[in-house]
């Protein structure tokens, strides 16, 4: 049988810069469908991760379901809230697979920001019907006309009919949820054809193993069916089917065109992957699966490592079932010869990799050691082959290097006009290229430069609020790899090379950047019984020194009298015993040492 319109389901998103009222907006949803008692108390109802209620942002998306009565019939509206920040903006293009229209949601006192302009260009790619509302008009500042005007400038999206509401007080969050029925296309499924559904999330229950989150394409699921996960290859009998509603709601069967979820005793996290096809067991003739989803590529590279040895499975484990509801990041075990056993982890962003080490160390309980961030790198060796370094230890010997190339990204920052000076000012600081101005408004300015990441991982967030005293914002995708001037710096403890804490950077700041760190580690090492040589090396060269002095103890307090050379036997004797204690000692370094590292140069000026 032919797939046709399913015309009582909608699939629809709402993307939206950071803080734009996302969540907000839902929750307006939830009570207009009955789901949430109105002004219940209960604020962002699908941000249920305590990470996401104590700092404010969506991390996850969530999907949820709500029955709406118009004009006399009964539809079906599946919601997936989604996140704004920009390291999570592989969750929102796994989010928009499953929809087939998106509200753009933005916020009437500041206008389009750059998330907007990002959110919105993935949700065109991927061919979803756009309905742009203006979030907050009941707040003094707002200024609905320019931001329409924005909207058309930067976006070029038709927003003369734009509709306005406040996700705050509930005005016109019905005429936006009618409008969407309207505008949104109902999906395309053949309900009689064999199973066909997308796996788009998934978490793991210790009673009932994994929960797979799928969105059906074709054909139907029920409890009792056997099913077989394609990529996999496994078969399994499925227990329960349900909807989210905004909870998991046991129902009898899930139909073409809509979202829920299966429970079928999935024990091995190694079975379920993202992007995976559910059809039935076997497989019908000629079955061909999904596309899926395009692999996240990380580009941001850390070790976490845990503080006792004996952990070392605990957190292989809590990263296995971490993956499995975070498939944007990756980890491989490795070795230090300073930290010993850990993992090497890539994120799609720092607040990526801030936020995935919080949930490990919330969720599993184990303590964790993190090394300096990196990021990916590509090497054209003399032989003429190309590799990619993940961290600063895999970079070969330079007599093998011909060019050392680096990731460059397009940055795209919002930001007040009377800002462009002190930001042009830094974006040539951390080696930017200019690329165009763009006035979105007489007050309001797109600056696009080209960087390169490792300059932008660090502190250029934070930079960019500073001098923008916080109303900028930043956008940023890679764009290819550049040949730069680029070298690995060891970092040495007494001699000893500390693997944790080398690192990759360019040439002209090699220098000054080591010796920094060096000043933080001298004050993070505690002092020993013998002096402590810091060092930062580049090949056999070293570019910086800086040394931890030794604890002196008064040997001499004790002689209240007498000829000089007691006096002078007694240092000589302690002599001797710092020189043999620094032939055998060995230097303790703290994990506050390694995290000192991370800290921006900011911090050590505000000490200063």
């Amino acid at each position: 049988m032919a797939a046709r319109r399913l015309e009582h389901i909608r699939n629809f998103a709402i993307v939206a810069h950071i803080d734009h009222g996302k969540s907000t907006l839902a929750d307006r949803f939830l009570e207009l469908t009955g789901l949430l008692e109105e002004r219940s108390g209960a604020h962002q109802v699908l941000d249920d991760l305590d990470l996401e209620r104590e700092r404010g942002i969506t991390i996850k998306a969530r999907a949820v379901r709500m029955a709406y009565r118009k004009d006399g019939r009964d539809y079906v509206l599946n919601l997936i809230d989604t996140p704004g920040h920009v390291d999570f903006s592989y969750e929102v293009s796994r989010s928009l697979a499953a929809c087939e229209g998106a509200i753009l949601l933005v916020d009437s006192t500041q206008g389009v920001e750059a998330q907007t302009v990002a959110n919105a260009y993935l949700a065109v790619e991927a061919g979803l019907e756009l309905l742009p509302v203006l979030n907050k008009v009941d707040m003094q500042g707002a200024r609905p006309e320019e931001v329409k005007e924005e909207i058309e400038t930067v976006l070029g999206i038709d927003a003369r009919h734009a509709l306005a509401c406040s996700a705050k007080t509930g005005e016109g969050t019905r005429a936006v949820l009618e409008r969407l029925i309207e505008v949104v296309p109902p999906p395309v499924g053949d309900p009689e054809g064999p199973l066909k559904a997308l796996l788009f999330d998934a978490v793991y229950d210790t009673y009932r193993g994994v929960v797979v989150y799928v969105r059906l394409i074709d054909g139907s699921l029920a409890a009792g069916q056997r099913v077989r996960l394609v990529k996999a290859g496994r078969d399994y009998d499925v227990m329960e089917v349900g909807v989210l509603a905004p909870h998991r709601t046991k129902v009898a069967r899930l139909e073409a065109g809509e979202s829920g979820y299966l429970v079928a005793s999935i024990k091995s996290l190694e079975d379920v992957n993202i992007g995976d096809t559910v059809t039935t067991s076997p497989p019908p003739e000629g079955f061909k699966p999904l596309p899926g989803y395009r692999e996240p590529q990380p580009m941001v590279y850390c070790g976490l490592y845990p503080t006792y040895p004996k952990d070392f499975e605990a957190l292989r484990k809590a990263l296995q079932t971490l993956r499995l509801n975070d498939a944007s990041f990756t980890f491989v075990p490795e070795t230090s010869e300073a930290l010993g056993f850990g993992f090497r982890c890539g994120f799609l962003g720092l607040l990526h990799m801030e936020i995935v080490q919080e949930r490990l160390e919330r969720d599993s309980d184990v303590d964790l050691v993190q090394t300096a961030p990196n990021v990916t790198y590509e090497i054209l060796k003399t032989d003429g082959t190309t590799v990619r370094v993940e961290k600063p230890s895999d970079v070969p010997d330079p007599n093998y290097i011909e060019e050392f190339r680096e990731p460059i990204t397009r940055c795209s920052m919002i930001i007040p006009h009377e800002s462009v000076g002190s930001m042009m000012k830094l974006c040539t600081e951390k080696r930017g290229v200019y690329v165009e101005t763009q006035y979105l408004s007489p007050t309001r300015v797109m600056l696009v430069y080209d960087m390169p990441l490792a300059e932008i991982v660090f502190d250029f967030y934070d930079k960019l609020k500073s001098a923008t005293r916080g109303y900028g914002t930043l956008d940023y995708e890679v764009k290819a790899y550049q040949a730069a001037e680029l070298v690995r710096m060891r970092i040495l403890v007494n001699g000893v090379e500390v693997d944790a804490l080398s690192m990759i950077c360019h040439r002209e700041t090699a220098e000054p950047r080591g010796r920094r760190i060096l000043q933080r580690l001298r004050k993070t090492i505690p002092r020993h019984l013998f002096a402590v040589p810091l060092q930062a090396a580049i090949g056999g060269k070293v570019v910086a020194r800086e040394t931890i002095s030794a604890l002196r103890k008064d040997v001499t307090a004790k002689c209240y009298g007498g000829d000089v050379t007691r006096k002078r036997k007694l240092l000589e004797k302690q002599k001797a015993g710092k020189k043999r204690m620094k032939q055998v000692g060995n230097v303790e370094i703290p994990q506050k040492a390694f995290l000192s590292v991370l800290s921006s140069d900011e911090d050590d000026d505000a000490k200063r």
